[in-house]
């Protein structure tokens, strides 16, 4: 009667028709009179009189075993998470009082993992699961070869458990039940590798708690049982955690030699390394991983992805761009074995890649340049025109435009350096430089580019790196034979270009005039055409037009003396050109506007250069150069006193050449 009121759901007749039973005669409890007294209660939600009817089962042995095993189940059920303890109470209780199986102590657990996971207080649940399934009885339960079936199931329903707490990131309990399982794991050779994964995910959640004493302990017993791959990256973590860098990269460099090891661990090591901000240890992780890419291994990524990422990571650091160039140069060579499609891809994919690599080495070609280290800038340019000009799908995309100016600027890097060491270049490098240019001079004259004076930008180049070109052929065409007419060509060259400017010319000029090899012919042609734009010019720049005067005239007058000496002509006739040119420019100019000071420099200059005439009894001579001086003086204010004794001199020397009678005939 009380089990057809149960399942009717009427409680309270199901109470009163075990009242009867319990007040009967004999005064004995029936075996199920606890279980329908108990689910009755449940049923009404009366949970602490059934948890009293659940406890007075342990004093009746007559209770079956899969009778008192549904009645935890249905308890637990009812009440969930909180009635854990008294279910594992009442378990240990009738252990100690009758026999019973390896597989009651299997659903019961079971039962309240499934309350752990998917009811509330997991923690109580997880705690009083730990505290049953290392009780010293329950592991007997299990030993020997009949229980091996519910050991194994034991194994995984708390594996289970603690994986899902892993997963909740729950790493305190996750690492009491992996420990737990690991007491229905026998200490057999079949069961070494089980074993092993056991104090792997020990480590692993140690390791989530930075407790890494306990997870170093955990890894060592792991190796001992199985020495693999994964004992050997679960030590790197610990090594990283730990601020330990060199012992992480002694252990990136053991996984290579590990049976099971693939390259995806030196990938995953970079990562870590990356997220613990051990750039070393990434270094050393990535650069293992590249020389796994010519041994036709599956590869975790793509080859240049690692070198991408690598040199990402090295110029994140200080000082390191010898480091940069290195890997560059292989990256380098291994594009070229390979070919450009298949190491950097095709389409844009490819294109964005190929610039990466040479806008990185450009930047830091300009950061080494500004720093003065010119032998690394020089090297970094170099290669950075290499990568420019690779071609993706036979596509250059307009990139002749850098590789021009990366090519210009290495050599301008390799003289640079010349200079500040004061060490000449030897003549394999002078050759190299040369060639640079060489490629370099035939994108500027292959009207493929445009300069910033064209309307159309996108493939323009600044005047001023024509002008750097210009200035390095000039420089090193002065070191082979044939030097002369290579370096007027090239000046003339520039000077009909769209590129030319009167200041780069003033430069050229003045540097092939005052420099280590210095050529009259380049100088005087600078200094001329200089002059003529200046003058052809709306609003001229007087001053420096005087100085572009100054230094020709000094040119024409060492170089004049330099023929006298060497054929005994003294020829000033081009020096008295110069003058009288000077004289033409200064000529209807307002008060001031040609300098002052170049204008009395060349009234006194002309005028001394009488002297020596006049020493001579060369009067036509010293009459010519006097005039000069005259009349250079009155086109400059405030030489007015100068002017009226310069007059009086010559006044003084036609009297003294009338008194004589006669007149010596200049040269």
């Amino acid at each position: 009667m009380a089990a057809s009121h149960l399942q009717r759901d009427e409680f309270d007749s199901v109470l009163k028709c075990v009242r009867v039973l319990r007040d009967g005669e004999k005064g004995e409890d029936h075996p199920s009179s606890s279980v329908l007294a108990m689910k009755a209660w449940l049923g009404l939600r009366r949970h602490e009189e059934a948890e009293k009817e659940l406890k007075s089962m342990v004093v009746n042995k007559g209770v079956p075993e899969g009778v008192w095993v549904s009645a935890m189940e249905s308890y637990l059920q009812a009440v969930g998470t909180s009635g854990v303890e008294t279910a594992m109470g009442v378990f240990l209780g009738l252990l100690g009082r009758c026999h019973i199986s390896a597989g009651a102590a299997v659903r019961v657990v079971q039962r309240v993992v499934a309350d752990c996971v998917n009811g509330e207080g997991p923690r109580a649940g997880a705690k009083a699961v730990a505290e049953f399934v290392s009780n010293d009885k329950v592991v007997a339960l299990f030993s020997g070869d009949m229980a091996a079936k519910e050991r194994s199931g034991m194994h995984a329903l708390l594996w289970n458990c603690a994986a899902d707490h892993f997963r909740s990131k729950e790493y305190e309990f996750s690492a009491e039940m992996f420990e737990k399982s690991l007491l229905y794991v026998p200490h057999d050779i079949e069961n070494r590798s089980l074993r092993a994964k056991g104090f792997r995910v020990l480590c692993l959640c140690h390791l989530a708690l930075s407790h890494l004493d306990r997870a170093q302990e955990y890894i060592d017993e792991a190796a001992k049982l199985e020495p693999n791959i994964a004992c050997v990256f679960l030590k790197f973590k610990i090594y990283l955690q730990n601020n330990d860098h060199n012992g992480a990269i002694t252990q990136v460099q053991a996984m290579p030699t590990c049976t099971d090891f693939t390259p995806e661990f030196l990938s995953l090591s970079a990562h870590e390394a990356i997220a613990c901000r051990a750039l070393s240890v990434a270094v050393d992780s990535l650069s293992r991983l590249l020389t796994f890419f010519s041994m036709g291994k599956p590869m975790p990524t793509t080859e240049v992805i690692v070198f991408r990422t690598l040199i990402t990571i090295l110029i994140q650091q200080p000082q390191n761009e010898n480091e940069v160039l290195k890997y560059m140069k292989r990256a380098h060579s291994r594009f070229s074995d390979l070919g450009p499609e298949r190491f950097f891809g095709t389409g844009e994919v490819g294109r964005r890649e190929r610039n990466w690599f040479a806008l990185n080495l450009w930047n830091i070609g300009l950061k080494s340049g500004q720093e003065k280290n010119y032998d690394l800038c020089g090297e970094l340019f170099r290669m950075c025109a290499e990568y420019y000009g690779v071609s993706i799908d036979g596509q250059m995309e307009g990139n002749n435009l850098m590789v021009c100016k990366s090519l210009i600027l290495a050599v301008s890097a390799m003289l640079a350096g010349e200079k500040l060491s004061k060490n000449p270049l030897p003549d394999n490098e002078v050759k190299q430089a040369i060639e640079l240019l060489e490629r370099a001079g035939k994108i500027l004259m292959s009207g493929s580019m445009k300069t910033h004076i064209d309307d159309d930008q996108t493939t323009s180049i600044e005047p001023h790196f024509y002008f750097i070109y210009t200035m390095s052929a000039y420089d090193l065409y002065t070191r082979i034979n044939d030097t002369e007419s290579k370096q007027l060509l090239l000046i003339k060259n520039y000077a009909n270009s769209k590129y030319c400017n009167t200041n780069h010319l003033l430069q050229i000029g003045l540097n092939a005039s005052e420099g280590p090899r210095p050529n009259t012919e380049v100088a005087t042609f600078c200094l001329n055409t200089c002059i003529s734009l200046l003058l052809s010019s709306s609003s001229p720049d007087y001053q420096t037009v005087a100085l572009v005067l100054r230094k020709l005239i000094t040119i024409t007058s060492i170089h004049k003396c330099n023929a006298a000496a060497d054929d005994g002509n003294n020829d000033d006739d081009g020096m008295y050109g110069m003058y009288k040119k000077a004289y033409r420019i200064m000529v209807g100019l307002k008060a001031g506007e040609y300098p002052v000071e170049e204008g009395k420099w060349l009234a006194m200059t002309a005028w001394n250069r009488a002297d020596l005439p006049v020493r001579l009894g060369q009067v036509v001579e010293a009459k010519k150069w006097m005039d000069m001086g005259l009349e250079l003086a009155g086109r400059v204010a405030g030489m007015d006193t100068y002017k009226s004794c310069m007059e009086d001199f010559v006044s003084g020397v036609e009297k003294k050449v009338q008194s004589q009678g006669h007149l010596i005939v200049g040269t």
